[in-house]
Order: structure tokens, then C-alpha cells, then sequence
């Protein structure tokens, strides 16, 4: 029996399944809240992009950016083989990084899958690697205490049903163009939900779900062409405690999405639609290249990720922070530096960061500082961004601390209210001001990256 005749029965099969799953009972807000509770507390996520891009090394879209032609892409499928792949040294990096959960490319736009998947041969069992890389990873995660996420690509420029679009290798090729008009995208969307379905039965528990992405309108591909409502009513059955990002095109949609994904900026504010707020996640790379780029050289420093992680979840958002090792299977230097940094900042400071959020507004934001929330313990963190000389005024928090400490060594920050003595100096005053509450900092700067300072408030108050 042809593989080609096992593939297609396969597809069949999978798409019988997925029109057959029933329409699921609307969550309230509650459930939701529940569902997601883990990924609201965890805060900080590793996101890893690897795939056959990794052997080029500049840019995860290579093939769509210099035109490829399958047969120019064929090399670096015929030649992949991560021989120094250990999953559970990523796991361990993560860890030590402080990360909660970690998300993985199984697909990317070019097609190429890096799990055994029965409905191609387009994967990583008939590389030079020929072995899946997805399970072991999974493995070493879960042994880490990582929460497990998968990346899927919605876009194919490898499938022989997936039509040209405005971001296929070959749109400007006009023969390829004609002779492809011919294809049938609705093929292609069984092929997409099979391997999904694949992917949330062969792996276990899957925590979250990163697909990517949809460009509706002329030219483009969305909800119609993925066929995004039976995909995630068939995602909400097999795993009903499954998160789901935003890119199914599914916005309108009770359950078409459980958070927003602002990639590559900062928000402003809390995300909101409709005026209220909503669960949000930023995924952030090192530099300007998801993939594996051996000559990009515009890295961030330690200190910009770990000011960036601290402003994301101030403002009540999670950070997915980017790796893309490298084509022998390792996260390269530059990457180890950064993760390193971050968790030796992690290491002292993460109780800033882990279940907390938004300040309350009530509590006046000092400039050069940012705040952090944990509703649980009732306590603020003031991430101090700028080193005063001296003296930090907060305003809103006169009357509301019982007890103040740098968090990275527990030694005590003194503190006046209302502009009262200080205690240090004979007639030192604090700021003026009914509600303001005045820290004493050390004049030298303690050798952290964005020193903390926590304040625990008074209870009921």
C-alpha cells in the first residue's frame, strides 16, 4: 500500500473527526480565569524557533525572503543534523533562566515538521538527524518543571495544496503562479487540522498553543481558508485545559482565543478590547531574528530583557522570550549569556514577578521606577530602574506599609510618611506630601541589575 494512499486515507479520517466534534458549552469568566490560572501566575516563557532555517542562519524566513524554490531549499533538508542536541540542557537553561513554560516551533512557515508526523514525509525522521526532537524535548521540560507549548504554523510553502499568497516563496514567479492555480486549499486545511490533532494526541497534556498566523482579506488566508472554527472546537475537545493564542483569526468568537500576542513592541498599557483589560503576552526575540541569525549583532543586554520582562508584567502581561539554536542543536553563546543574566537577576528577585501584575492605580508610579503587584501576598514591588541619591518618594502609600527590604539581600529600607523624620539625621526630612511615603536608599547602587524594593502593606488597608 503507497504512502501517498495512507496519507490521504489519514486526512480523510482526520477530517471526518473534526467536523464530528460538537460545539462546546460557553465558559464563563470564572472557568476561564481557573483554566489559565497557571499561565497568569508563571509570567515568563521561553519561545524556540528551530526548524531547517537554522542552517542558512539569517532569518527564519529565508525561503519566502530570497524566493526559494523548493529544490534551492532541498539542501538544507538533506543536510540537517543536529548531532549536539541535548533537550535537557535547553531545559535546564530554561529553569535557570526562571522560565514557567516554554513553547516550540513543531512547524514553521516552510513546512518542514520536527516530530514523525504521519501525514508527511516533509520532516525530521528523513533528515540526516532521523529522529523526532519533539518528544525528548518534551521529556526534559516537564522534568525541569516547564509547563509545555507548541508552535504551528498555519502557512505551508511546502504543501502541494497550499496556494499562493502574498507571502509564498514563488509569488513572483509567474509560470509557478499559473501552474498552481490548479491547488486545493481545502486539502491543505485537512492536512493542518490532521496535524494538529497529532500533535494533541501524541504528546500528552499540551498546556498551550501558539498558532501562527492568519492575513485575511484579498490575497491572504483566515478563518474561512483554516477552516479556524472546527479547528478550535476540535482543539477545545481533545484538550479542554489547552490556552489558545489569537492568530486563528477568531476574535469575534466566544472561545476563539484566550489572550492577545503583541510580538515585538511593547504595549503602552494593559492590553484591552472593548475597553476591558484581557490576558496578554508579548513574545520578544534577543535580536531581530527568531531563527538562529549567526550575524545579527543587534542583541539586547541583560539589563533591556530584564527591564523588559518587569515592564510586561506590570502592566498584568506575560513575556515569551525567544531562543533559535543553532543548526547542531545548541543555544549559541550570546543566547546562554542572556539567559544566564536574566536568572541570576531571577534568582534573588522573582517573587516580583511570579503571580504578580498591575499595581493598583491608587499607587503612584515614581519616575525612573516601575511597579509590580502579587494580590495574593498583598505586596509592592518598586524595580528601581534609576538610582535616586538617597531618597525615593512613592505618593498614595502613606499609612499602608508595615515593613520595607531590598529584595536581593532582605536588609532593610527605613522609610518616613507624610514628610516625618527620616530617623537618620537630625532634622532630615522625608518629601512633603499627605500620601507620600518616603524610601532611604543606600547612596551606592547595589551591584544588581534593577534593584527591587519590596513593601509589605498593612493588611486592609
Amino acid at each position: 500500500m503507497s504512502r501517498a494512499f495512507l496519507c490521504a486515507a489519514a486526512l480523510l479520517v482526520a477530517a471526518l473527526a473534526a467536523a464530528a466534534v460538537p460545539p462546546q458549552r460557553p465558559e464563563s469568566e470564572a472557568e476561564r480565569a481557573a483554566r489559565m490560572k497557571w499561565w497568569t501566575e508563571a509570567r515568563f516563557g521561553l519561545f524556540i524557533h528551530w526548524g531547517l532555517y537554522a542552517l542558512p542562519a539569517r532569518h527564519e524566513w529565508v525561503k519566502s525572503r530570497e524566493k526559494m524554490t523548493d529544490e534551492a531549499y532541498a539542501k538544507y533538508f538533506d543536510h540537517f543534523d543536529p548531532d549536539l542536541y541535548d533537550p535537557r540542557a535547553w531545559a535546564r537553561a530554561a529553569r535557570e533562566a526562571g522560565m514557567k513554560y516554554f513553547v516550540v516551533t513543531t512547524k514553521h512557515h516552510d513546512g518542514f515538521c520536527l516530530w514523525d508526523s504521519e501525514l508527511t514525509d516533509y520532516k525530521v525522521t528523513n533528515t540526516p538527524c532521523g529522529r523526532d526532537l519533539i518528544g525528548p524535548l518534551v521529556e526534559a521540560m516537564r522534568a525541569e518543571g516547564l509547563r509545555v507549548g507548541f508552535y504551528h504554523s498555519l502557512l505551508d510553502w511546502h504543501h502541494p495544496e497550499y496556494t499562493v499568497d502574498a507571502h509564498h516563496p514563488r509569488r513572483d514567479d509567474k509560470a509557478f503562479v499559473e501552474k498552481a492555480r490548479g491547488r486545493d486549499l481545502t486539502k491543505y486545511a485537512a492536512y493542518l487540522h490532521g496535524q494538529v490533532r497529532e500533535l494533541l494526541t501524541g504528546f500528552g497534556r499540551i498546556d498551550t498553543l501558539f498558532m501562527d498566523y492568519s492575513f485575511p482579506g484579498p490575497g491572504g488566508k483566515g478563518r474561512r481558508e483554516w477552516r479556524s472554527e472546527e479547528l478550535i472546537r476540535m482543539i477545545r475537545e481533545l484538550q479542554p485545559g489547552l490556552i489558545v493564542n489569537d492568530r486563528l483569526d477568531l476574535l469575534d468568537v466566544p472561545g476563539g482565543w484566550d489572550y492577545r500576542t503583541p510580538e515585538q513592541f511593547m504595549p503602552r498599557e494593559w492590553v484591552k478590547v472593548d475597553g476591558k483589560p484581557v490576558p496578554w503576552e508579548t513574545c520578544q526575540t534577543f535580536s531581530g531574528s527568531w531563527g538562529y541569525h549567526r550575524d545579527e549583532s543587534s542583541w539586547k543586554s541583560v539589563r533591556q530583557l530584564v527591564v523588559m520582562l518587569i515592564e510586561t508584567v506590570s502592566k498584568g502581561g506575560n513575556l515569551l522570550l525567544n531562543v533559535g539554536p543553532t543548526a547542531r542543536g545548541e543555544f549559541d553563546d550570546r543566547a546562554l549569556d542572556r539567559l544566564r543574566g536574566i536568572g541570576r537577576w531571577m534568582a534573588r528577585n522573582s517573587r516580583s514577578i511570579y503571580g504578580c501584575t498591575q499595581a493598583p492605580a491608587e499607587f503612584g508610579k515614581p519616575a525612573g521606577a516601575l511597579l509590580t503587584y502579587h494580590p495574593g501576598t498583598g505586596r509592592l514591588y518598586v524595580h528601581v530602574l534609576e538610582w535616586p541619591l538617597g531618597v525615593l518618594a512613592l505618593d498614595g502609600l502613606a499609612g499602608r506599609v508595615e515593613y520595607a527590604q531590598l529584595l536581593h539581600d532582605g536588609s532593610e529600607v527605613a522609610f518616613t510618611e507624610k514628610g516625618g523624620s527620616t530617623g537618620f539625621l537630625p532634622g532630615e526630612r522625608g518629601r512633603e506630601g499627605e500620601n507620600t511615603l518616603t524610601l532611604r536608599l543606600p547612596v551606592v547602587k547595589p551591584d544588581v541589575e534593577v534593584p527591587v524594593v519590596e513593601l509589605y502593606l498593612k493588611k486592609g488597608r
